[in-house]
Formats: C-alpha cells, sequence, structure tokens
C-alpha cells in the first residue's frame, strides 16, 4: 500500500534530489525519498541496539564483582610480567 503525501524542501534538498533522478540513480523523487527514510529508519535501529546493548553492558558490569583501580592495575601489571617471561622462554 503506499500513501500520498505533502512535504517541504528546502530548494538545495529538491535540486539535489531531481539530479538523483535526472542522472538516473533513482527513477523518481519518490524513490529517493524512500530511499533516504529506508535509511534513516536502519540508522536509528542500529543506534536502538547499540545503545540497548551498551544499557545491558552497564547493568552487568554494575552487578558484577567490583575491582578497584590499585587491585585492577596489579593484576594487569601481573599479567604483562607472564606475557614477558613467556616470550623470553621463547
Amino acid at each position: 500500500m503506499t500513501v500520498k503525501t505533502s512535504i517541504s524542501l528546502t530548494d538545495e534538498q529538491d535540486a539535489y534530489a531531481r539530479v538523483l533522478v535526472e542522472t538516473g540513480q533513482y527513477p523518481s523523487l519518490s524513490a529517493v525519498f524512500q530511499r533516504g527514510l529506508d535509511m534513516l529508519r536502519r540508522d536509528n535501529e542500529k543506534r536502538d541496539a547499540e545503545v540497548a546493548a551498551l544499557r545491558t553492558l552497564i547493568d552487568e558490569r554494575r552487578t558484577g564483582t567490583f575491582v578497584d583501580l590499585d587491585e585492577g592495575e596489579a593484576d594487569t601489571r601481573a599479567m604483562l610480567e607472564r606475557k614477558r617471561q613467556t616470550r623470553a622462554a621463547l
């Protein structure tokens, strides 16, 4: 099903859309706007999914065990030392 609607564009937007049609990139002005809306929808869906994933990660971190800065730095130094020793042994 299609719906007819009326939109307002700036002169620059109108000119650009018409160039896309005139150069054969799109068959009509409607196709240009449909493509633009589809791209905008996909971008918004992607952003929403990324935000949801970040919220999940934050929630998981909040409920997980806390490592203070000193302990984290000590763990990192120990890991680096183990890697150095492994390389030296090769």
